[in-house]
């Protein structure tokens, strides 16, 4: 996807701004390079957004907004690829990455059953946390460096071509 593309997609600041919930926030994004589109904020914000959507915890925009924040990352890119991790894509995400862990940590994998209740969550989630969070760290890491490797790879690409274009066209007049 081009610059132009992501500039249509991305609300504006402003845009923001006027909703009454994120007006009180106003001062913490006012810095300009959370919203500008180079190759470094794009990259980061890639690999935020890769990162945090294979963890298994509760508020992944808030976690990728503070860290796109503090690594002066693409603030939108960041929170919206979160949003990888969607009810369709949760459970082959999770159970790819439990059976990664429970590999890693050579335990057999064992068949998830879930019931939602405190007690299995007290009881019977500790056997499947470990491994789920080996692999769940294993898996966004590696996400994370292939999608910044990636975005890298492809602007440098699309500038080269653009480049090559601009001579080509210097030549032809």
């Amino acid at each position: 996807m081009s610059k132009k593309v992501f500039k249509k997609l991305i609300p504006t600041p402003q845009q923001l701004f006027e909703n009454r919930f994120l007006n009180y926030f106003r001062h913490f994004f006012t810095n300009p390079n959370l919203w500008h589109l180079n190759r470094y904020s794009v990259a980061s914000a890639v690999s935020i957004g890769l990162f945090y959507s294979f963890m298994p915890i509760p508020g992944h925009m808030i976690l990728a907004a503070i860290t796109a924040f503090i690594v002066k990352a693409n603030l939108p890119i960041s929170v919206a690829l979160v949003w990888i991790n969607n009810p369709f894509t949760i459970a082959p995400m999770f159970i790819f990455a439990y059976e990664l862990g429970a590999h890693l940590l050579s335990i057999p994998p064992e068949k998830f059953h879930m019931s939602w209740s405190y007690h299995w969550f007290v009881h019977e989630f500790k056997h499947y946390y470990d491994p789920l969070l080996l692999g769940c760290l294993i898996c966004g890491t590696c996400c994370a460096l292939i999608g910044n490797f990636s975005v890298r790879l492809y602007w440098r690409y699309h500038v080269s071509r653009l480049w090559k274009n601009r001579q080509q066209n210097r030549r032809v007049r």
